[in-house]
């Protein structure tokens, strides 16, 4: 359907369920790669999970007739497509933002409808692959429109998805475990037309994200299908690869591989230091040993990066003393700690209520040429905020903008936990403005947390919009701390309805929230039934 005048248009009149319209979003998917218009389905009942192979009209994949049985199909209406005119809005940076936040409107307002596609082709909106990617983001934690946006804008004749588009797709839908559409659109992605679309970080997603459903050998698979598209196997993929798993947990797993593959992927320091951080993470401190000295046993030279790993994970064990120990003699090797290191030390200490040891390692940070960043203030505001340390915190809060060192939301977010009350919220937000901090959808859940705990209803209302506005919609924490609290006021039919809203956006409730709903509706069926046998008595 590319570089044509006419497109096919598909009506599906009746759908059997939910799942069915993201089947239809595929296909439509798969007709944007083909050249010329085809005859589709039209009236057609589609139900669950049906086989690509069977949903698709005769001939369309090459197919025989006895691999489509059970289907009725009409020819579809070649109809035209509204192009924009020669003067329509162009998607540049000054407009980007206005036309993405319009269309995310039109997405909303025309969830799961079959009238999406002729409404998004009258907004008369020249398509660009920053606007594309910008409304994308807009939808990280609701992929169905994100999809169904993504799958009209691949139709477009004057438009074609660029690497970042196909990367923004694949990492949505594999975030939120639509693990099937999302190797389903990197196995169509038109490698005929641009053979760069396909990039290393491509590769990265896929491999990311299998390992986040705990698919090892398939995360490994993808490493290794690299070659079918033109790259190499190179260290940093390998790396990348090792790094993945031990993101979710798969240390072992990654230090098998790391092991078996020595004589393709030489054992260096970084390689090492992946395996030794992912024991780290999993806080197996004996683990973490048995790495580190194999480094030092090896005669691989340990960096800072080494260095910072074994100290994290002495400190997370509860082996201060020991880390502390380390640190110092690195000053005295000449191996100077970076201010990474300083920070896993002073968070340390922090964090046994050390603070005047901390502050110490603090100033001699500044006398020897390690200036303290962001994560080091954080670290003490964290401590100090917990303790209720208020006019320190301000302090170092004047400091960090006098020396441009600028607070982030983390900053910002533990200096929120501290809040009573709405107007201390409103105070913080105006400074956050005032530095360039902008909100991400971690303090915006936070902001949403104090104002239920508060049962400030104007404040929950203005977040909420707010979130869907910037594009950081609710996302599961969102609702599930709006559904827990709604049960909490006895407001059961709002809770109810927040949860059938989450569910629809492809959600994954918590095991708790599962649970609470299930006890609502079942006191409802006890009330039910208690009130029918009531009355057949009287």
């Amino acid at each position: 359907l590319v570089n044509q005048n006419h497109v096919l248009k598909q009506a599906i009149t009746t759908i059997a369920s939910s799942n069915s319209s993201y089947i239809r979003d595929a296909l439509w998917n798969r007709c944007a790669l083909f050249r010329k218009s085809l005859y589709f389905l039209q009236n057609t009942r589609i139900h669950s999970f049906i086989s690509l192979q069977n949903i698709y009209p005769k001939g369309f994949l090459g197919t025989s007739t006895q691999s489509r049985v059970g289907l009725s199909t009409s020819v579809s209406e070649v109809v035209c497509v509204s192009l924009p005119a020669a003067d329509g809005l162009a998607s540049d940076n000054g407009s980007s933002a206005r036309h993405a936040m319009m269309i995310q409107k039109i997405l909303k307002s025309h969830d799961n409808s079959t009238e999406l596609p002729s409404v998004l082709d009258k907004c008369n909106i020249q398509l660009t692959e920053d606007l594309v990617v910008n409304v994308l983001r807009r939808h990280r934690s609701d992929w169905k429109p994100a999809f169904s946006f993504f799958n009209w804008a691949s139709m477009q004749n004057d438009y074609k998805h660029g690497s970042n588009a196909y990367n923004e797709m694949l990492d949505i839908l594999g975030r939120m475990k639509q693990i099937r559409l999302m190797r389903l659109t990197f196995d169509e992605i038109p490698r005929d037309i641009d053979p760069s679309i396909i990039n290393d970080k491509t590769f990265e997603i896929l491999m990311n994200r299998y390992a986040g459903i705990h698919k090892v050998q398939e995360a490994i698979e993808i490493f290794y299908k690299r070659r079918e598209y033109g790259f190499e196997l190179n260290m940093i993929g390998f790396q990348t690869l090792l790094m993945s798993l031990c993101r979710y947990k798969h240390v072992e797993e990654a230090e098998v591989l790391f092991l078996q593959k020595q004589d393709e992927f030489p054992p260096v320091i970084k390689s090492r230091n992946i395996i030794l951080n992912g024991w780290c993470v999993l806080g197996s401190l004996r683990d973490t040993k048995r790495v580190w000295n194999d480094i030092i046993s090896s005669g691989c030279k340990p960096d800072l990066f080494t260095y910072g790993i074994f100290i994290n994970a002495l400190t997370k064990a509860g082996k201060l003393g020991s880390a502390v120990n380390l640190f110092t003699s690195m000053w005295k090797m000449g191996c100077n700690p970076d201010v990474t290191i300083c920070n896993c030390i002073i968070d340390a200490l922090c964090f046994k209520k050390r603070i005047p040891q901390a502050l110490e390692i603090f100033s001699e940070m500044n006398e020897r040429g390690c200036l303290p960043d962001v994560a080091t203030y954080n670290s003490i505001i964290k401590h100090l905020c917990k303790i209720r340390r208020m006019q320190e915190v301000y302090e170092l809060l004047d400091d960090m903008e006098q020396k441009g060192c600028l607070p982030n939301t983390r900053t910002y977010s533990y200096i929120l936990k501290t809040t009573k009350k709405p107007e201390e919220v409103s105070t913080l937000l105006l400074r956050m403005e005032r530095t360039g901090c902008r909100i991400d959808a971690d303090t915006y859940n936070l902001i949403l947390n104090l104002y239920l705990h508060w049962n400030y209803q104007q404040g929950v209302r203005s977040v909420w919009a707010e979130m869907k506005s910037s594009g950081l919609a609710p996302d599961q924490r969102s609702y599930t701390v709006r559904i827990h609290r709604l049960h909490s006021q006895g407001k059961l039919d709002e809770a109810l309805q927040f949860y059938s809203e989450m569910r629809s956006k492809g959600m994954t409730p918590e095991p708790r929230t599962r649970l609470l709903v299930k006890a609502i509706h079942l006191n409802r069926e006890k009330a039910d039934n208690s009130s029918h046998n009531s009355n057949n008595d009287a």
